[in-house]
């Protein structure tokens, strides 16, 4: 049985029978998926955006997303926790996850980021810690992970396919060291991906069983979406969607429903 302490976490006593016993009845993420699908008005993110870059700050949706999504974690922060060794754990602090490209072409690599974001920031100051993780990530400079990487790819095939193991296992028991969980982007409360940079549609995707990321969400490129309104009439509204993927292992349904739409508001609010 895994020990009742980690360094990223504390132990979560208190929930129903019920979810105490799913990591034993599903011990994977991906046989613990749902998703949800949620659309959010282009209109308002871009306004956000323009403003953002009025005041010399580089902005994208995904530093609107992640505003809110910074937010929501902080005031439902029961979505802030994860499976580890068949218990739950209400993580320390809001980690956020997210990808980006060192340059828009076929060989330009991905890199991933990733940040502990204070909730008590206004949302340029999110953005303007966001955007320095992602011009870190893009220079020649080699990040920790890039450094653990080449020394772990340098290792003959067997022995690597013996330590992946290894580690889930430490992490199962959580013997992880804390410089190893806080230099690894797949330790997080969120990972996001912003295809819709790329010019491509929002993609469902999966969670990795490797780490302890709970939650996935992916922002696709604007689309019209057609709605009715109050008064019967169809009209249409250009939308960015937005999909994620969540353990249901930390949290019920209903939670989550009411997070999103409190991140919807968050997301759309002037």
């Amino acid at each position: 049985m895994p020990f009742r302490f980690r360094n990223d976490a504390d132990l979560v006593d208190d929930v129903p029978a019920t979810r105490r016993i799913m990591p034993f009845l599903m011990p994977t993420r991906n046989e613990s998926l749902v998703f949800f699908d949620l659309d959010v008005d282009a209109a308002r993110i871009d306004a956000r955006v323009d403003a953002l870059k009025a005041r010399g700050l580089r902005s994208t949706v995904l530093h609107v997303v992640v505003a809110a999504a910074v937010a929501v974690l902080h005031e439902r922060s029961r979505l802030n926790r994860f499976v580890a060794g068949g218990r739950l754990w209400q993580r320390r602090g809001i980690h956020i996850s997210f990808s980006a490209k060192k340059e828009k072409s076929d060989k330009g690599s991905i890199v991933v980021v990733k940040k502990l974001l204070d909730p008590a920031l206004d949302e340029a100051g999110l953005a303007q810690a966001l955007e320095g993780g992602v011009r870190e990530a893009r220079s020649d400079k080699e990040s920790v992970s890039d450094k653990e990487l080449k020394v772990l790819l340098a290792l003959p095939t067997f022995l690597l396919a013996l330590l992946v193991p290894l580690v889930k296992s430490l992490d199962a028991w959580g013997l992880l060291p804390k410089v190893f969980v806080d230099n690894d982007p797949l330790f997080a409360s969120l990972f996001v991906a912003n295809l819709g940079s790329l010019g491509m549609d929002a993609a469902q995707h999966h969670l990795y069983e490797y780490g302890n990321v709970p939650i996935f969400c992916v922002i696709g490129r604007k689309k019209h979406s057609f709605f009715v309104d109050d008064a019967g009439a169809v009209k249409v509204r250009e939308v960015y969607p937005l999909r994620f993927t969540f353990d249901e292992r930390i949290e019920d349904g209903l939670y989550c429903l009411k997070s999103l739409q409190l991140l919807k508001e968050r997301i759309e609010s002037a």
